[in-house]
């Protein structure tokens, strides 16, 4: 039995780098147009939203953003009236870009830096799933050179490399107490890397109507010799070999989207998104560490996630030339089954609204500010491994700002 929990928890910790962690704040125009920027031309957010679009930019730009985001969920155990909360600890997603070209050229360099998957959770060390996670903190940091050619002034297309640099940094109990009583823990700390790349169509058609067509490639992030800390009683000690290390290999999903943007009036911009992300690519969870004992063993367990989808509307309406106000919302479907549901990220399907404002500070200079609400539904479940059993509910508030050079 001792071997077999410990086996259940050796299963559980790289998973957080793909479940439910798609950020999806890489602009906050975007944002506050209910995540809408693949059929629409808003500035340098296009380098990540639709590299094809690049090259259509009437300016070049440097801009920045953050969005701090607050992600608190709730556990209620299943035939108890008990409840669970996550701590008050903000993620701190952050978008850059940079877009560059002559004004008469046919192309534009781009570059973005931004946080597509990510990740802040602390459920302490007293809670009924303390076996399963205590804290998480996950980032993955993707780099991306784009290249945009306008190939007619109706076509335009563009593409880019993509390195990310990831990290985690996960504990959890271990069900082996000491003679205080008190459980063991485990800490897993690493980095890993991966490639991919980003491309997309522009088009502005006949009627005034533009569309975006884009596809983000699966990247596949490596762990190379992370850190296993364990600290166990010490009659165990010798099973729990330090220093020891992991590794493991992650698919994070490629993404597919459609986007078309609308222009009733030179005031109203309306924008509608349509994403599918392929999770199916993440079917097992291996989990390697360099030294071994009869108790401590590599893991092989199942995901068998699947596809996932996300519909987006949103709308800008510019009162002058220094105001614009934004809003819209969207619905996204869980990419996890029934029976794979994890405290990292209690994912189920989710709605979200979101406004925003921009202000223009000076000729070349731009604030934009963008807020969002997030519920991820209820949902009632029992983990296969785990056998964590109970209903999870979570609620994410994220406010955004911007600053924005362009010339």
């Amino acid at each position: 039995m001792r071997k077999l929990l410990l086996l259940l928890w050796l299963a559980l910790p790289v998973c957080a780098f793909s479940q439910g962690f798609q950020v999806n704040l890489e602009g906050e125009k975007q944002i506050g147009m209910g995540h809408t920027g693949t059929g629409v031309l808003e500035d340098g957010a296009s380098v990540f939203f639709n590299p094809g679009a690049v090259a259509m930019l009437p300016e070049n730009y440097i801009q920045g953003g953050i969005s701090p985001l607050l992600f608190k969920s709730d556990f209620n155990p299943a035939g108890t009236s008990a409840q669970y909360y996550t701590s008050n600890k903000i993620a701190t997603p952050f978008n850059f870009y940079g877009v560059w070209g002559p004004k008469s050229a046919i192309w534009k360099l781009g570059l973005g830096v931004y946080t597509p998957f990510g990740g802040l959770a602390d459920w302490g060390n007293n809670w009924q799933g303390k076996y399963v996670l205590e804290s998480l903190d996950l980032k993955a940091i993707y780099f991306q050179p784009t290249l945009s050619i306008k190939l007619t002034s109706f076509l335009s297309i563009g593409a880019g490399f993509v390195y990310n640099r990831g990290s985690v940094d996960l504990t959890q109990a271990i069900p082996l107490a000491n003679v205080a009583g008190q459980d063991g823990q485990g800490e897993l700390k690493g980095t890993g890397k991966g490639y991919g790349w980003n491309a997309g169509v522009y088009i502005k058609t006949e009627s005034g109507i533009t569309i975006g067509i884009t596809h983000r490639s699966q990247v596949t992030t490596t762990i190379n010799n992370g850190n296993a800390i364990f600290n166990v009683p010490t009659s165990l000690q010798s099973s729990f070999p330090q220093p020891n290390t992991f590794n493991a290999s992650i698919p994070l999903p490629a993404t597919n989207s459609i986007g078309i943007g609308i222009y009733p009036t030179n005031k109203w911009t309306l924008a509608f998104d349509a994403n599918i992300i392929s999770w199916h690519v993440y079917k097992v969870l291996e989990f390697d560490y360099a030294k071994l004992t009869p108790i401590l063993q590599n893991s092989i367990s199942p995901r068998n996630y699947q596809d996932a989808v996300s519909l987006r509307a949103g709308a800008q309406y510019k009162c002058d030339d220094k105001v614009a106000l934004r809003f819209g919302g969207g619905f996204a479907s869980t990419a996890v089954k029934d029976g794979y549901v994890t405290p990292e990220a209690p994912d189920a399907n989710r709605a979200f609204v979101t406004g925003g404002i921009g202000y223009k500070l000076a000729n070349h200079l731009n604030v934009d500010a963008s807020f969002e609400f997030e519920h991820v539904m209820a949902r009632t479940q029992t983990n296969i491994q785990s056998q964590l059993s109970g209903t999870f509910e979570t609620n994410v508030y994220i406010p955004g700002i911007s600053l924005s050079y362009h010339w």
